[in-house]
Formats: C-alpha cells, sequence, structure tokens
C-alpha cells in the first residue's frame, strides 16, 4: 500500500517544533548527566527502572492538564506496546553506553540516528526529501566523523565496543521511535503516545529488577527523580516537536545535543574537548541551522504559505 505524502506544514508549525525539539535536546542533555552519574554504583536496569518510574510524575501531571483519561483511549493497544519495546530498547542502549563512555562520544556515535529517521521517512511516511536536506545531514555525519576521528583509532584513543555498539543499536530505537510518533500522530492523541510506551519501559524493567530488589539510597533517589522530571519533560517536547515537523526536518537538530555533551563532560567529568571535537561540533549544529533556513525558505515560496 502506498502511503500517501502528508501536507506540508506551515511555517509557525516548523518554527515551534524545532523550539519544542532543542529544548527537549537540552532536557535529556541534563537527564543523561544525571544517568551518568549515577552509573557508577547501578546497573543499567536499575537506570532504566527508577528514572522511567519518577518520569511518569510530569507525564501524569501533562494527562490530568490536558484532558484526564479519556485522552488515553486507543485502538492500537498492540502498536503502542510494540513502541514501549523500542522505547525501551533504545534507554536501556543509551544508558548502558553513557556509563562506559564518555558523554560526547556517546552522542557522537548515536548522531546516526538523524540518517536513520531520513532514509525511513522516506518510505514509511511518505515525506519528500530534498536534495538539500540530504547534504545537511551528510555535512552532519561528516561532522560526527570529525568528532570520532577514525585516522586516528575512533575517538584518538579507541572506544569501547560494546558501548559503541550499544549507542548505535539505540540510534536506530530512536530512528524508528520518531517514525511512530508522526505515524501514530494521525489517529492517536499525544498523551496516549507519550503514556504508554513509558508505562512498557517501567513494567518491563520493574519485572527485570524482581530478582534484585532494593531501593536506592535517599540521596540517589532525589538524583534518580530529578532524572525521570526531566525525562518526562524531555519526552513531552520531543513527542509533540514531531508532530508538528517532519522528522526529517528536526533530526538534524540532534547534533546540538554535542553542545551539551561537551559543555557538561568538562564541568563534571573532566573531559576536555580538543580541536576535532570543537570544530565537528560546530559543523553538526551548522548543518542543523542551514535546513531550517532551507525549510522556512521553501515554505515561503510555496503558493498560499503564510
Amino acid at each position: 500500500m502506498t502511503v500517501a505524502a502528508p501536507l506540508d506544514p506551515p511555517k509557525d508549525r516548523i518554527l515551534a517544533g524545532v523550539a519544542l525539539s532543542l529544548s527537549a535536546i537540552f532536557l535529556l542533555a541534563m537527564m543523561d548527566v544525571a544517568v551518568k552519574w549515577l552509573s557508577a554504583g547501578y546497573t543499567t536496569v536499575e537506570l532504566v527502572f527508577w528514572r522511567g518510574l519518577f518520569g511518569l510524575i510530569p507525564i501524569a501531571v501533562f494527562i490530568a492538564a490536558s484532558g484526564g483519561l479519556p485522552t488515553l483511549r486507543t485502538r492500537r493497544p498492540l502498536i503502542h506496546a510494540g513502541r514501549g519495546l523500542l522505547h525501551l530498547g533504545a534507554v536501556f542502549c543509551f544508558f548502558y553506553a553513557f556509563s562506559v563512555m564518555p558523554l560526547a562520544d556517546a552522542y557522537a556515535i548515536a548522531f546516526s540516528a538523524p540518517l536513520f529517521i531520513t532514509a525511513l521517512s522516506v518510505p514509511t511516511l511518505g515525506e519528500r526529501v530534498g536534495v538539500h536536506r540530504w547534504s545537511a545531514v551528510g555535512v552532519g555525519f561528516v561532522g560526527v566523523l570529525i568528532v570520532f576521528r577514525p585516522w586516528e583509532g575512533f575517538g584518538g584513543g579507541g572506544l569501547d565496543p560494546i558501548g559503541a555498539a550499544a549507542a548505535l543499536a539505540g540510534a536506530l530505537f530512536f530512528a524508528l521511535l520518531a517514525i511512530s510518533i508522526r505515524w501514530l500522530g494521525r489517529t492517536e492523541s499525544s498523551q496516549a503516545t507519550i503514556a504508554y510506551s513509558n508505562l512498557v519501559v517501567v513494567c518491563v524493567s520493574g519485572i527485570a529488577l524482581l530478582t534484585q530488589p532494593a531501593l536506592p539510597a535517599a540521596s540517589d533517589l532525589i538524583l534518580f527523580f530529578g532524572a525521570g522530571l526531566l525525562g518526562g519533560a524531555g519526552i513531552i517536547c520531543m513527542t509533540y516537536a514531531f508532530r508538528l515537523a517532519p522528522p526529517s526536518l528536526l533530526s538534524p537538530f540532534e547534533y546540538t545535543a554535542m553542545v551539551w555533551g561537551i559543555l557538561f563532560g568538562v564541568l563534571l567529568f573532566g573531559d576536555w574537548p580538543d580541536r576535532w571535537m570543537l570544530i565537528g561540533s560546530a559543523v553538526v549544529v551548522l548543518s542543523g541551522l542551514y535546513i531550517l533556513y532551507r525549510e522556512t525558505r521553501a515554505t515561503r515560496a510555496r503558493p498560499g504559505a503564510r
């Protein structure tokens, strides 16, 4: 069955989607810092469960403030369950990568997600991805390679192979999540999309923790609480971002996470970037800004565009 091409969103929706996407990236980067800090004393399953459990708090508040339980009605429970498993896979893979690698290195590998999203948006959503957007994503990936420095043995000193594989798998899971948000948005509410995937994460990771039931230390619970709030708020922002603008347009803005990865790495973990890290980060951020420029220019040029 051929998927009809979606209507091009107006300029104001595109800008709102970009703003929400950038906000989500910042909130999730702060969550990642808390997770990395906690990873020294907790397994990845524990990190996923406790972050997910506290993440339900902002999600519940969001649902209550935007229509309550009726907004959770769904005709596609199995699809939501499958999406929840994708969410679980993405969170688990990224959290493991953060525990064994510097944030900036893990982000560099995770930045393959925009390539997956752009490629998958065409057959699954029928989106039109022009040569300028493809080129900008490609340039962004070149920036990732600059950060990677493969001519020096990947990162100048080699990467943790399992952590690198986990980050790459997490990128693929994230790309599928982004695509599913856009697809489910045609029939499902944002509240249902957010709530069910996060419930699956908490339930499955909670079952896995039954073999090692133990409460975190009180001080660590505060960090888990903060990580949960940041993660929940970030997911809400990202979900709405992908409803307002095409995933293939928003995906390059994921590259801005590198800025936060470098900044937090320096301030909290002593991971100082070298010139290649700074050059590569600049390239990936500029590629996202170029895509925004091209898209808003194209919107103004379309007949009837506001």
